[in-house]
C-alpha cells in the first residue's frame, strides 16, 4: 500500500467518532429461575410498564414473616412488588440464611390476552474474581 493510500486511510477512519468501549460483563451465577407471587397486591401493577427484562431486583429475606418461614421479598428500585413464590423460595432462603448475597434479574415481564401477567425472574450471585 503507497504512502499517500496509508495517509487517506487515517483520515477517513479519524473522522469516524470512536465507538464507546464495551462494558465488562458481571460475572454471576445463576442459581435458579422463579415467579413472583402477590404480583397485583403490592407496587408492579403500577410500576409495570417501566420494568424491562434484565433489571435488577433487590431480594429481602424476612424470617419473621408470619406467613412463610422462608419468605423473600422481591422489590424494584425501592418498590415492593410481590414475593419469592413459596413452591421456589426454600432454598434461596437457607442460602440468604448463610449469608450467600443474592440478587434478581427480571427474565420475563408477559400480559396474557386474559389481562393477567406473568413475572419470572433469575436468582443470581455474584462471582468472585479470579
Amino acid at each position: 500500500m503507497s504512502a499517500r493510500a496509508v495517509a487517506w486511510a487515517a483520515i477517513v477512519l479519524a473522522t469516524f467518532p470512536a465507538a464507546p468501549a464495551p462494558r465488562a460483563a458481571e460475572a454471576v451465577f445463576v442459581v435458579q429461575r422463579a415467579t413472583l407471587a402477590g404480583l397485583r397486591h403490592y407496587e408492579a401493577p403500577g410500576v409495570w410498564r417501566e420494568m424491562r427484562v434484565g433489571d435488577r431486583l433487590r431480594l429481602v429475606r424476612e424470617t419473621g414473616n408470619p406467613h412463610d418461614a422462608s419468605a423473600i421479598r422481591v422489590e424494584w428500585r425501592g418498590r415492593k412488588l410481590g414475593y419469592m413464590a413459596r413452591r421456589d423460595n426454600a432454598a434461596a432462603a437457607r442460602q440468604m440464611d448463610r449469608g450467600v448475597p443474592l440478587e434478581g434479574r427480571v427474565v420475563e415481564l408477559r400480559e396474557n390476552r386474559n389481562r393477567s401477567r406473568r413475572f419470572e425472574f433469575e436468582v443470581v450471585t455474584p462471582l468472585a474474581p479470579p
